[in-house]
């Protein structure tokens, strides 16, 4: 078997997402509830104008599910604990031995790191749920990783970060050779580049402690996009300097060198909570489309989508109101995960 990671550029069959399930992520009011259904529900609706959208939902939320989504969205039901599917959710493989076979990744997962307030139990179910509903082969891995902690460009590069899956609350007898095998076995990667760090705000004690697709994304074999915090007030700022001096220097599996492509960060620095991590990095890219974060920075939001639409020529890029999902951790890209159409090409 030769399993490879298609470029999440290729043609999908679907975008799989999971329902917002009451808890501490969800919020402890009813008006912050809300905020986190209508989150999710907005980006649902948007890719739905591109590509099927299959939604996991908890039998709790079934009814609510319905109503927000109507008929937009297919909805299937597992109990769940969580609701960021990219990081608990399969990561899909292809096999170029096998054109009509598909695999899903399923990666050990323990809430980011075992944190006291995560729940992982029932979340660590959904790989294989999600497998046996679309015919997948589950690929069992020991690595503790989540899907937001990679990046690849389906020619066999893909970027990793060393406080991700070598933190001592994932993997703590794990060294860099044997990360590397395993997504080799996996994903079909050859080449990892390995980023020093996260942004500082995911180093807060709802973080993931430096998920890449947050930081960095290979939009095309060769190019970087790459966050890019433009404040010198903003400790990002120096994050984002050190990244360019290291990944100026790095090569991917074709040995070609990075072009990097910055993605300046929105205007806002802070929020009730501290340093923002908001990222246009963080988007989707769908069946002609580009699922995109907005600010509610006119300028801003507005330089984002030119400079994606830029980078995945063709597409059109849509952005949609994302302050509330990363008020909870995350961002477009985290709340979903893309099924490659078989055959999918890098």
């Amino acid at each position: 078997m030769a399993w490879r990671m298609p470029s999440e550029t290729a043609p999908h069959d679907r975008t799989w997402m999971a329902f917002p399930v009451e808890g501490v992520t969800l919020g402890d009011t009813d008006a912050l509830r809300e905020e986190g259904y209508r989150a999710w529900t907005d980006v649902a609706l948007a890719i739905a104008e591109f590509e099927p959208v299959t939604m996991v939902v908890d039998p709790s939320e079934t009814a609510r599910a319905r109503r927000l989504l109507g008929g937009a969205v297919e909805i299937v039901e597992a109990p769940l604990d969580e609701f960021w599917i990219r990081d608990f959710g399969p990561t899909f493989v292809v096999d170029a031995d096998r054109p009509g076979a598909l695999g899903a990744v399923d990666w050990v997962f323990n809430g980011w790191g075992s944190p006291d307030w995560a729940n992982a139990a029932l979340s660590n179910e959904i790989a294989g749920i999600v497998a046996a509903l679309v015919g997948a082969e589950r690929i069992p891995s020991l690595l503790v990783n989540e899907g937001g902690g990679i990046h690849v460009d389906g020619e066999g590069t893909v970027l990793a970060t060393d406080t991700v899956q070598l933190g001592a609350e994932r993997n703590p007898f794990a060294t860099r050779e044997r990360v590397e095998a395993e997504f080799a076995r996996t994903l079909g990667t050859t080449r990892t580049v390995w980023l020093p760090c996260g942004l500082t705000r995911d180093y807060d004690r709802f973080g993931t402690k430096g998920h890449v697709d947050i930081v960095a994304t290979i939009p095309s074999p060769g190019r970087l996009l790459l966050h890019d915090q433009r404040d010198a007030g903003h400790p990002d700022h120096a994050v984002t300097r050190d990244l360019v001096d290291l990944l100026s220097q790095e090569t991917d599996a074709a040995g070609r060198p990075f072009e990097i492509v910055r993605l300046p960060a929105p205007s806002t620095l802070r929020d009730a909570h501290g340093v923002v991590d908001w990222s246009y990095v963080n988007h989707l890219v769908v069946n002609g489309g580009v699922i995109a974060c907005g600010f509610g920075d006119e300028r801003a939001d507005a330089d984002a989508r030119a400079i994606l639409a830029e980078a995945y020529p063709g597409r059109r890029v849509v952005s949609v109101e994302s302050r509330p999902i990363f008020d909870r951790g995350g961002g477009i890209h985290c709340i979903t995960q893309q099924q490659p159409s078989l055959g999918a090409s890098a």
